[in-house]
This record gives structure tokens, C-alpha cells and sequence, in this order.
């Protein structure tokens, strides 16, 4: 009976005992409309310096760069926009209209100040659109890495890009045969095809499959629409542009069209990359951008 009773107050001292909480308290996904939550990786304290994925990666693209800069003081925040990664897939527009909502809301709900918003392939149209949408709402500086923009396709006066007639083909590929796209860019992605390893590859591709390929099909539509262009004179904070010199799916002109329309804006080249700068230069991409956010 004595044993039984000295068991019942031990449990009753253990149970009153107060967990200190392990976890800094951030939401993992953020809720940007009714029945629509974005995965984000909220990670470190100090400057913070929010990241938008490449089209049809997520935020978990940005893993070595989170290591690095978390290390360094950094609050880095990875935001996977709806239809990608473990965010939410919904049926609806994926337009950069709506990517640059979604941001908004989710700056707006962590109350982010004076960020670096970075920008990788696709993802650098969104943030130049969201910057000049929002008159850069919670933003200080935006970088951008190996950005589709200010035009991914062909216009007149501007022969960068692909032709609208091999946009197309790639649109129609994307909702035929989606392995084969894979494929494709993955062939196209570094300075030459063995510049990544297999491991590196096979992890960037396991990024990819997440994706739905509604939104894939969806965005990259919409991508092929945007003329960026005109919007390039309203930025008016500091830039950063990351290219690499090699890169076969936005040619490094891009880079060129886009320091000439920012002002207060340089490039960084990455000699020794093509599409995949982050990972091909990984130590000199995750340097420049530390140094770019201390400035």
C-alpha cells in the first residue's frame, strides 16, 4: 500500500513538472488563404534573409545555403510557394500574381523587416515582381540567382531566351512526358552534364518529383507571359545578381538585361557554372550572398 502510494506522488511531481520547449515556436506551415498552407523552413536568428525556389524545385533546394548562413547569424527563411515541395497544391491560378500574395501574407503573419529576398530561376521573376508589386513591402536588399528574367522568352529587342515555338514544346512536354523534362533539364542544368555528382543530381530530382505537375505546367505557362521588362526601372533598393557564365537555361545575358534596367545592382559571375550555381560554386554563392547581406 505504502509503495503504491509513494509511486501515485512521484507521478504527481512528474506530471506537474514544466517542460522547457525545445522548438523556437515558428510555424512550419502558414496558412495564406482558406484551406492553403505554404511549407516554410524558419531557421536561425539575426538579419533575416528570406529565399523563393527555382521552378520545379521547393525551399528545401536552399539546404546548404540554411547550414551556412544560420551558422553565420543569419535568420533564413525558405518559403515554398503553393503546388511545390510539401506546400499545399490546390486547383486554382499559379500565376506571380499569386506567388507574390502568398509572400506577402507570409511576411505580413512574421512580421519580417528589412530582409534580403532572394530569388532563384523562376523564383527571381517572382521576387522582381513582388518587389515592384509591393513597393518592397518588409524587403531591403533582393538577390537574384541565375534569374528567368527579365524575360525568359524571345521578344522584340530582346533575342535572349527560348522562341515561343520552343516554349511551347517544352509546355506540351511538361504534360506528356514529365521524366523526360526531368531529363532534359537535368542534362542542361550544370556547366557540363557530369559538373554535378550522381548524388547531387538524384537528390535535386527527388526535390522536383514533389512538385504537382498541374502547377508545374501551370507556372511555367505563366513564366512565358511575363515581361518584366517595364518593371525593372521601380526597383529601388540594392541587388545583387548571381549568374553563371555557363548557364544553358537562362543565358548569362540575362544578368546583363537586368543590371542595365536596376539601378544600384551588380553581378557576380560564376565562371565556373551553369544553372546550378548554388550547387557548382556552393562555398562562393553562400560568401557573396553572407557579404552582399552585411552591406
Amino acid at each position: 500500500m505504502l509503495f503504491i502510494i509513494a509511486m501515485a506522488a512521484d507521478s504527481t511531481v512528474f506530471a506537474q513538472t514544466k517542460r522547457t520547449p525545445a522548438a523556437a515556436g515558428r510555424e512550419e506551415y502558414i496558412e495564406v488563404e482558406k484551406n492553403v498552407r505554404l511549407h516554410v523552413t524558419d531557421l536561425g536568428d539575426g538579419q533575416p534573409i528570406v529565399l523563393i525556389h527555382g521552378w520545379p524545385l521547393s525551399d528545401a533546394m536552399y539546404e546548404y545555403q540554411y547550414q551556412y548562413l544560420v551558422q553565420k547569424g543569419f535568420r533564413v527563411i525558405g518559403i515554398s510557394l503553393r503546388g511545390f515541395g510539401k506546400s499545399d497544391k490546390p486547383s486554382g491560378r499559379y500565376d506571380f500574381d499569386v506567388f507574390s500574395d502568398d509572400i506577402k501574407v507570409i511576411l505580413d503573419k512574421l512580421k519580417i523587416e528589412n530582409a534580403v529576398l532572394g530569388g532563384y530561376s523562376l523564383g527571381g521573376a517572382v521576387v522582381i515582381h513582388y518587389v515592384t508589386k509591393y513597393n518592397s513591402a518588409h524587403i531591403g536588399k533582393l538577390a537574384l540567382f541565375a534569374a528567368a528574367a527579365p524575360s525568359w522568352l524571345q521578344r522584340p529587342g530582346y533575342p535572349y531566351g527560348l522562341t515561343a515555338e520552343g516554349a511551347a514544346g517544352f509546355i506540351d512536354l511538361t504534360r506528356t512526358d514529365r521524366p523526360q523534362v526531368l531529363e532534359n533539364f537535368g542534362k542542361a542544368f550544370g556547366a557540363t552534364e557530369t559538373s554535378l555528382s550522381n548524388g547531387m543530381s538524384e537528390w535535386l530530382k527527388g526535390i522536383n518529383l514533389e512538385a504537382s505537375p498541374y502547377a508545374a505546367t501551370q507556372s511555367i505557362s505563366a513564366l512565358t507571359q511575363l515581361d518584366l521588362r517595364p518593371a525593372l526601372s521601380k526597383i529601388n533598393i540594392p541587388t545583387a545578381i548571381f549568374h553563371g557564365t555557363q548557364d544553358k537555361l537562362c543565358d548569362f545575358a540575362f544578368a546583363g538585361e537586368l543590371n542595365k534596367g536596376i539601378r544600384n545592382s551588380y553581378i557576380v559571375k560564376f565562371e565556373n557554372s551553369g544553372h546550378g550555381l548554388f550547387v557548382e560554386e556552393r562555398e562562393k554563392f553562400n560568401t557573396e550572398l553572407e557579404k552582399f547581406a552585411r552591406k
